[in-house]
């Protein structure tokens, strides 16, 4: 049976896998022999480090193994919602939509923008985006929630402190689903000029989709695209997405296993908090697990707190 591009990565991932372990075992073993020959101090020391990164290694790779749910190995379409508090709100949207970037850059993912609504003053109100790679989904649906931000706001003369508050859904990608149709007298698909980025023809031609599930209530819309078809396409792929959710949600009683719970974008929701002021503080509510180097995570840190709490979920 000839085997598709996603099944072939997914062996050569596994085949990776396997070269890195072996990889590192060659390492330690190289250094137990010198240590045998010449026990020095350095060298002990230099063990002591790889004997860490190599356990710290399998625990990851164990993770990874035990990520056999459905929709593991799918790709991810994550959406970013502002919370009440205008500019502010809209501010902390965009920061989380450069962590996840980052995120992205630093693991070897590839990360695609569908849909953006810009904020009146700064930042944005939403943002849809799909991110490829190695079981993308299996990972990042441990991001699914409320994200709480607390710092002194740039946008506030008096310098006061502020609570932000910021929603993420993450989704996967539905290929070949036999058990997801959409009936065509269930959807309305609404057309309108898209404000996003993309060149002069896009924004001059009702290229952006909105698609209206009735059903459900389930609204998309997708305006990146550079063609009418296209953004219809992949609107049509989200809500595909979004119906497969709601359906793994109706079959288990644990709405974590797939999307999680996200509640009201306000106080007492939230999964994780992030502190830059009067202290400097990311911690996650459900596991935990804490770091005091803010910018890190900013910076796309996050694998230590996903690795966390899937350690801890499975």
């Amino acid at each position: 049976m000839k085997k598709n591009g996603k099944e072939i990565k997914l062996l050569e991932s596994k085949l990776n896998i396997i070269k890195e372990v072996d990889k590192k075992a060659g390492d330690i073993e190289f250094l137990l022999e010198l240590l045998e020959l010449e026990d020095d101090e350095k060298s002990f020391e230099e063990l002591n480090e790889k004997l860490k990164e190599f356990d710290e290694y399998l625990e990851e790779m164990t993770i990874t193994t035990l990520l056999n749910g459905k929709y593991d190995n799918c790709d991810a379409i994550l959406s970013i919602h502002a919370g009440a508090g205008g500019t502010e709100a809209q501010d902390w949207a965009s920061m989380l939509f450069r962590m996840y970037f980052r995120f992205c850059e630093n693991n070897g993912y590839q990360l695609k923008e569908l849909d953006r609504v810009e904020g009146e003053e700064a930042g944005i109100k939403s943002v849809t985006f799909m991110v490829s790679g190695d079981k993308p989904f299996g990972y990042l649906k441990a991001e699914t929630g409320v994200h709480r931000l607390v710092r002194i706001s740039p946008f506030d003369s008096n310098k006061r402190r502020h609570t932000s508050f910021a929603s993420l859904e993450v989704m996967p990608e539905i290929e070949d689903d036999e058990e997801i149709v959409i009936n065509p007298d269930d959807v309305r698909v609404d057309t309108y000029r898209s404000s996003g980025a993309g060149g002069q023809h896009i924004n001059k031609t009702d290229s952006a989709i909105r698609i209206t599930h009735f059903p459900s209530g389930i609204v998309v819309t997708c305006q990146n695209e550079r063609s009418q078809i296209q953004n219809r396409e992949m609107a049509f792929k989200v809500l595909k997405s979004k119906l497969a959710v709601l359906k793994e949600e109706e079959q288990q009683k644990n709405l974590q296993d797939i999307k999680g719970d996200i509640k009201k974008i306000e106080w007492g929701s939230q999964i994780r908090s992030y502190v830059f002021c009067p202290y400097t503080m990311v911690k996650d509510h459900r596991t935990g697990f804490e770091t005091s180097n803010v910018t890190l995570v900013m910076d796309g840190d996050i694998k230590p707190f996903i690795l966390d709490y899937l350690k801890k979920s499975l």
